[in-house]
Order: C-alpha cells, then sequence, then structure tokens
C-alpha cells in the first residue's frame, strides 16, 4: 500500500473504522521524539540553532517538492537526532544528515528526484559538498536503524481526517478548513515549542486555530466538538493552541515591523489594501475562503 500522511497505517483500510482511530492515538507516540528531547533543546540555545540549520538544509533541498516531504524529513530529522543526540558535527556531517532525511522522506512518499539537481542545490555555496550515492547509503542505514525502521510515520495530518468527520460542514468550507489547518500544521512544526505535543494534539490545535481564524462564529462549536472527543485531553490542546498563537503573533509583528520600517502606517495599509485589490481584479481564481466570508458577511448584512 502506498504511504500517505493522512493515512499512514499499512492495513489501515482493512480495519473497522473505530478501530483504525483507536490504533492511531495508541501507536503515535511510537512516531515522536522522546520528551527528553524537547527538554534538552529548551534548555540549550546552540542545540535549538543546531536544529535549525539541519532544517534550513532540508527545506533547501525539498524547495522544489511537496510540502509534505519537507515535513516527513524533518520528521526523521528529530527522530533520529533524540535517538543519537546532538554534537557538534562538521559542516559536510550536517549536509550529509540532511541529504539522507531528505532521500528516505522522498522515496517513502515515492517522488521522483535527480540526485544530480539535489547536488547542485548543495553546491550553490562555496562550501559545497558532493557525496557519494554509497555514502548516502550507509547514512540511510544508520538513520533507519535509529528510527526502529518506523518510517510510515503518525503525523498530525493522520488525525485531521478523524477530528473534521466530527463536524457537519459542506465540502467547500471542509477543504478551506482542513487546507488552512495543513498550513498551520506545515509552519508550526519548525518551532521547538510543538515538539512537547503530541500529533494528535497538534492536529486538534491547528484546527480550531484555523477555525478560529476563518469561521469565529463556528469557534465554540468546534472547540466543544473536540473537547468532547474522549481521545484528546482538553488542557493540552489549548496549550498547543497558545504555542501556535504564539507562533503566530511573532510572525505578524515581524511582518508589521518590517512594512513599518519603509513607510508610515498609513502607507503601509494603502500597499496591503491595494495588494488585495490587486488580487481580487487580477485573479481568475477567487480565495474560497474570502468566498465564505464574503457569503456570512451577506447573510449577517440581510
Amino acid at each position: 500500500m502506498e504511504f500517505n500522511l493522512e493515512n499512514p497505517l499499512e492495513n489501515f483500510h482493512d480495519l473497522p473504522n473505530s478501530q483504525c482511530v483507536s490504533s492511531l492515538f495508541l501507536i503515535e507516540s511510537d512516531h515522536i521524539p522522546p520528551p527528553s528531547y524537547f527538554q534538552s533543546l529548551k534548555s540549550n540555545e546552540f542545540d535549538t540553532s543546531l536544529r535549525t540549520d539541519f532544517i534550513s538544509l532540508i527545506s533547501q533541498l525539498s524547495c522544489n517538492f511537496d510540502s509534505f516531504v519537507t515535513y516527513l524529513a524533518i520528521n526523521y530529522l528529530d527522530r533520529f537526532l533524540a535517538n543519537q543526540g546532538i554534537l557538534q558535527p562538521k559542516p559536510w556531517a550536517n549536509k550529509l544528515v540532511a541529504v539522507t532525511c531528505f532521500s528516505l522522506a522522498v522515496k517513502m512518499l515515492k517522488t521522483e528526484y535527480s540526485a544530480t539537481d539535489v547536488q547542485g542545490l548543495l553546491n550553490h555555496d562555496d562550501g559545497g559538498f558532493i557525496f557519494e550515492t554509497q555514502t548516502i547509503k550507509r547514512m540511510e542505514a544508520l538513520v533507519l536503524g535509529a528510527l526502529q525502521w518506523r518510517m510510515r510515520s503518525i503525523t498530525p495530518f493522520s488525525f485531521i481526517p478523524y477530528f473534521t468527520n466530527l463536524f457537519s460542514l459542506d465540502d467547500i468550507t471542509l477543504k478551506v478548513l482542513k487546507d488552512r489547518a495543513s498550513q498551520i500544521i506545515f509552519k508550526s512544526q519548525k518551532d521547538v515549542k510543538v515538539l512537547e505535543f503530541k500529533p494528535s494534539i497538534v492536529a486538534a490545535s491547528s484546527l480550531l486555530y484555523a477555525s478560529h481564524e476563518l469561521f469565529p462564529f463556528q469557534y465554540p462549536s468546534f472547540l466543544g466538538t473536540i473537547s468532547n472527543s474522549s481521545y484528546v485531553n482538553k488542557e493540552s490542546v489549548m496549550q498547543c493552541y497558545n504555542v501556535i498563537q504564539e507562533i503566530y503573533k511573532k510572525e505578524y509583528e515581524s511582518m508589521f515591523n518590517a512594512n513599518s520600517s519603509s513607510g508610515t502606517p498609513v502607507n503601509v495599509l494603502d500597499e496591503n489594501f491595494l495588494s488585495l485589490e490587486s488580487e481580487k481584479t487580477n485573479g481568475t481564481n477567487l480565495d474560497p475562503t474570502a468566498m465564505i466570508q464574503e457569503k456570512h458577511f451577506k447573510r449577517r448584512k440581510i
């Protein structure tokens, strides 16, 4: 069976729905780093900086690939580093680990790529390194051993269908909500604080954050539905929600400060307004989120 982040278990389709769900929640902890890894990163800025460098390398390698490749590669990276410990590797070793995690993710998702293109990406800077195929294969064996060959990672994406099935939503609204939650999951993975939470908690929190952004009037209903699930702890969900909120708050502040440095607040607002108007007039494909929000606005106005 082909691997899919939303459908990670090999025999998933053969099990009753209730048993599938139970299996996911039961074994999700086997596919994430142990709590000691998060504590180590939290207390050591140097280790956190090294992890950021690894993620930057993986993002560089997978820039032309689907975001799921990047996500899976970083999942492998965190689990590998948690098993091996974060040392102070040389630059070439950093690149080899990044290339290996990327290579394994590409193979798991059956995505075609050229080794030549990867080497080209690595050689953009003056410190580029060329790794022989045999070297990468040996490193792959090391990573696989550290992961105990658990390559069908259970991630937050594995729990999105379970939670969305609890909501009564039309197809368009559901797609918009899932797409936004996925964006939040992709972004939050890079933040060390999110490592404290299980994939199911990250999925629930991301959906709640997305619903609060897109459908604020329905948010209490979504919160109540998820809180009533016997599989998740409401307190953990809200803690993770607050972490995600903090991540985006920092991003918004950073964007505002960057814009403010190049003009007055009025100019900044004018630029953003003109940009939005340009998208509306020039874009042939309307944003589904905007369409839904406009529909709700019109209803309230009527």
